[in-house]
C-alpha cells in the first residue's frame, strides 16, 4: 500500500535547509583558505565555528519566542535574505576580527530557520505524517553535505573563501524567492506561553533528548571542525581531493537521511537515534586506521550515514513526544546542535593548538558513547511513561 505524497511546499523548506546547511558548513570546508588568507592559525580560524555556534545556540530559543506570532512565509523568506546579506558583507571584511563579528550576525538566520522550518513542516501535514515531513525537510542538510559543502570547498580552494561565501549569498536570495512563492500565508503557530516553555524545560524526556543532541554534536565536532587541516597535514590533500572527500561524506549522509525518512515512522525515532549514533561512534573508533585516502573513505561511511540522519531523527523524536510543544522543543534542540558544535570546535581547537590531534577521535568517541547511554535512558523512561504529553 503506497503512502500519501507529502505536499510540494515542503520542497521549498528542504531547499532552505540546503542553503542554511551549506552556509554553516562553509567554514570547516574552507578552513585552510580562511587561515591562509586572514593570516591566522587553523585553530584560531576554527573559532569562527565556535562563535557562530554560540550565537545559534542562544538565538534559537530566544528568537523562537520572539517570532512566535509571525507569519511563517514572511519570517522564513526574510531569514534567507538576512543570510544573503551576511554572507555578502563577509566577502568585504579585511581581517579576522571583522569577519568574526559579521559571521556572528549572519548565523542568526540558522538559529531561526532550521527550527521554524521543522515546526512549520509539522503543521502542513496530518499527524501521522509529521515524522516523515520533518525528516524530509531536514534532508536539505544532507544535500548540503553532498553538494553544498564539497562545492564550497572546491570554490574556496580554487577561487578563495570570499567566492564561496558569495555563492551562498546568491543561493540565499533564490531560496527566499522560492519560499515566498510556495509557502502559504497565514501559518502562525500559537505562541508558547511561559507555562508551556516551563513544561519543555521541566520535562526530563524533552530535555534529555536535547542533551543527547548536544553530546552528539560535541563528539563529532572535536574532529569534524578541523577535518580539512588534519587531512592536508596527514595525507597531503589538495583542494580537489578535499572536495571529493567532502562529497563522499555528504553522499553517505544523504543516503542515511533518506533511509531514516523512509523508515522512521515504522521503526520509531528512538531506535533510529540509537542506530545512527552507533554508526558515528564506529567511525571515531576506527579513525586511527585512516592512513590512506582509500581507508579514510571507508571509515567515513558509517559517520556519514549517521551524521545528519541522527539530527533528523532527534527532531522527529521531539515532535512525536509532544507536538504542541514542538516549536519550543525543536528550537532548544537546535540549540543543542549548536552548543555541541561550539564545545566540540573549542575542544578540538585546543587539542590542535597543543599538538594533540591524535586524541581528537578518542575525546569525540567518549562523548558520543555518553550520548548513546543517555538516549537509551530517555527511551526507557518514555516506555515507563507512554502517555507523556504536555
Amino acid at each position: 500500500m503506497s503512502r500519501p505524497a507529502l505536499p510540494a511546499t515542503l520542497w521549498a523548506l528542504l531547499a532552505g535547509n540546503f542553503v542554511i546547511g551549506t552556509g554553516v558548513m562553509v567554514v570547516p570546508g574552507t578552513l585552510n583558505e580562511l587561515s591562509q588568507s586572514l593570516q591566522v592559525g587553523a585553530a584560531a580560524a576554527g573559532q569562527l565555528i565556535t562563535a557562530g555556534a554560540i550565537v545559534m545556540c542562544l538565538g534559537a530559543p530566544l528568537l523562537a519566542a520572539w517570532v512566535a506570532g509571525w507569519d511563517r512565509r514572511r519570517l522564513l523568506a526574510f531569514t534567507m535574505l538576512w543570510y544573503a546579506a551576511g554572507h555578502l558583507l563577509a566577502t568585504l571584511m579585511p581581517n579576522f576580527g571583522s569577519l568574526l563579528l559579521v559571521r556572528m550576525l549572519t548565523v542568526v538566520a540558522p538559529a531561526v530557520f532550521t527550527a521554524q522550518a521543522a515546526a512549520c513542516a509539522g503543521l502542513l501535514v496530518p499527524a501521522e505524517q509529521r515524522g516523515r515531513a520533518v525528516t524530509f525537510v531536514f534532508l536539505g542538510w544532507s544535500m548540503a553535505s553532498v553538494l553544498g559543502l564539497p562545492i564550497g570547498a572546491l570554490v574556496g580552494g580554487h577561487f578563495g573563501w570570499r567566492a564561496a561565501f558569495g555563492v551562498i549569498a546568491a543561493l540565499s536570495v533564490v531560496s527566499a524567492a522560492w519560499i515566498w512563492r510556495q509557502l502559504p500565508t497565514g501559518i502562525r503557530p500559537a505562541a508558547l506561553s511561559r507555562a508551556a516553555w516551563g513544561s519543555v524545560l521541566r520535562s526530563p524526556l524533552l530535555m534529555g533528548v536535547v542533551c543527547v543532541t548536544a553530546l552528539q554534536g560535541a563528539g563529532q565536532f572535536v574532529l569534524f571542525s578541523y577535518f580539512a587541516p588534519i587531512v592536508r597535514e596527514s595525507l597531503g590533500a589538495d583542494a580537489t581531493q578535499m572536495g571529493l572527500l567532502w562529497g563522499w561524506f555528504g553522499l553517505c549522509g544523504l543516503l542515511g537521511n533518506m533511509a531514516v525518512s523512509r523508515y522512521i515512522d515504522r521503526l520509531g525515532a528512538a531506535r533510529m537515534v540509537l542506530v545512527t549514533t552507533v554508526l558515528i561512534a564506529l567511525s571515531l573508533l576506527l579513525w586511527p586506521l585512516a592512513v590512506s585516502f582509500a581507508t579514510l573513505a571507508l571509515i567515513l561511511v558509517p559517520w556519514g550515514l549517521g551524521c545528519f540522519a541522527t539530527n533528523s531523527a532527534q527532531q522527529a523524536r521531539l515532535v512525536s513526544l509532544s507536538p504542541a510543544l514542538a516549536p519550543g522543543s525543536v528550537a532548544l534542540n537546535s540549540s543543542g546542535i549548536y552548543v555541541g558544535q561550539a564545545v566540540g570546535a573549542a575542544a578540538g581547537g585546543w587539542l590542535l593548538a597543543h599538538d594533540a590531534t591524535a586524541w581528537m577521535n578518542w575525546v569525540g568517541l567518549v562523548t558520543v558513547l555518553l550520548a548513546i547511554g543517555l538516549s537509551m535512558a530517555v527511551d526507557r523512561a518514555q516506555r515507563r511513561a507512554p502517555a507523556f504529553s504536555a
